[in-house]
């Protein structure tokens, strides 16, 4: 099962405040009937406990979970469950670990990011839930994207992933390998700031064992920021 968010340091979480204003946010776009992508991590898991209660007030609603941790809370909060064969969603509400000023985002810290972008496919928008500490001027800039490779390929992935210098670590957990929920392993390749997302991310998935990347470009439809007391609405202006 992944972890919520290694790489989120000791006294840096989001205060409760914070997630309960996106949350709400968040909440408002929900209309009786839906059926909702439910994101994994701290922010999403804020949205998932507001529409627990809402569900509990007699909002009829349904989620596809993006990780088996979420599921196992939404389970556990009462809001019943659905597949990927009642696609379109109405939206996905997830949360991001950057966000640069086109909306596109670096994902996969809390180490879902797999699922996450397919239930993000099957929705008609995705919804990303942030602080604003999340909001950075380049993708890459907190030095850190997360990879999803099938185990076999383990060592040629390493290989490729240097010669591209994003030189990867396994991620760890209680000195094992953490395993996604999909069996597969987690690489934390040590990036900086990157001049073409696009370019780069093309790279990556020409890698054969790579599953998937933390690179998730042109996919959030609106941004929440949490910033101080207020939340801000960023809004992707077009496609690509």
């Amino acid at each position: 099962m992944p972890a919520d968010d290694p790489g989120v340091p000791a006294g840096s979480t989001p205060g409760e405040g914070d997630l309960a204003r996106l949350a709400a946010r968040a909440l408002e776009l929900v209309r009786d009937g839906d059926i909702v992508g439910l994101g994994s991590g701290r922010a999403a898991t804020a949205f998932l406990r507001a529409l627990a209660e809402r569900v509990g007030e007699g909002l009829r609603v349904r989620g596809v979970p993006t990780s088996e941790a979420t599921a196992a809370l939404a389970c556990r909060l009462g809001v019943p469950l659905a597949g990927l064969d009642e696609a379109p969603l109405a939206l996905t509400v997830d949360g991001a670990d950057e966000v640069d000023p086109r909306l596109d985002l670096i994902k996969g810290y809390g180490g879902a990011m797999v699922r996450e972008r397919i239930v993000a496919a099957a929705s008609r928008r995705q919804v990303i839930l942030v602080t604003v500490e999340k909001l950075i001027p380049v993708l890459g800039t907190r030095g850190r994207l997360p990879i999803e490779i099938v185990p076999f390929a383990l060592p040629l992935c390493r290989r490729r992933l240097e010669a591209l210098g994003c030189p990867p670590a396994v991620r760890q957990a209680a000195g094992r390998p953490v395993r996604s929920d999909n069996g597969n392993l987690l690489l934390d390749c040590a990036i900086r700031p990157l001049a073409d997302p696009a370019a780069l991310e093309r790279e990556l998935r020409a890698i054969p064992g790579v599953v998937d990347t933390g690179l998730f470009l042109g996919t959030a439809g609106i941004v929440f920021v949490a910033d101080g007391r207020a939340v801000r609405i960023l809004e992707r202006q077009g496609r690509r």
